[in-house]
């Protein structure tokens, strides 16, 4: 989904960090791994959209996915729609957004759109039925963007500033998770890049 940011981090460039790759290599392996209809366009690759916020067709999107969050700013409209979006029944995954800035700037916007008093952030547990929907998985691995990893070795894009990942969640009132979050972890990274690296 598209979004506007008010400034940029380091190694991102907002709504499209690691667009298109991500996006189509996503809808692929969507595809190839579940049930999940999967549009192809005319070439055979994924039919995928970019869509506003406020845009009537996001309705029409079960998942959205967004990257790089930590640099958002909602206006009130795209607050709205993205709350009457969610609860609706939608899901949105953000990933790819590191230490404690970017966290606060999304965990404020994302409250705007679902008050924290009455749609908590949580951590999400290994045990939750979201990890162990098609694999069983039993931890969140820091993955950083590879031409960070090759150049540095580490995948801490941020230092001791985003030293753990943090997999949470925002559930509806029924435990229905609206919003997956993956924070200081670039996990799009793997499947946009994949096959690059033969390490």
């Amino acid at each position: 989904a598209y979004f506007t940011g008010d400034r940029f981090e380091q190694g991102g460039t907002g709504w499209s960090t690691d667009f298109p790759g991500a996006d189509n290599n996503f809808s692929v392996r969507l595809g190839e791994l579940t049930s999940v209809h999967v549009k192809l366009d005319k070439g055979g690759q994924p039919d995928y959209v970019v869509v506003r916020l406020t845009d009537p067709l996001l309705y029409r999107c079960p998942i959205l996915h967004m990257e790089d969050v930590g640099v958002v700013r909602f206006s009130d409209e795209e607050v709205e729609s993205l709350r009457a979006y969610l609860l609706k029944g939608g899901y949105l995954i953000v990933d790819d957004f590191w230490g404690s800035r970017a966290w606060d700037q999304w965990e404020y916007e994302i409250g705007r759109v679902l008050p924290p008093h009455a749609y908590p952030i949580v951590d999400i547990a290994p045990n939750h039925a979201v990890m162990n929907v098609l694999y069983d998985v039993k931890e969140v691995e820091q993955v950083s963007n590879i031409r960070f990893w090759v150049q540095t070795g580490s995948t801490s894009e941020r230092g001791q500033d985003s030293a753990n990942v943090n997999f949470r969640g925002i559930a509806d009132d029924k435990g229905r998770l609206m919003v997956v979050m993956a924070h200081n972890t670039d996990i799009p990274d793997t499947w946009e890049r994949e096959g690059e690296s033969k390490e």
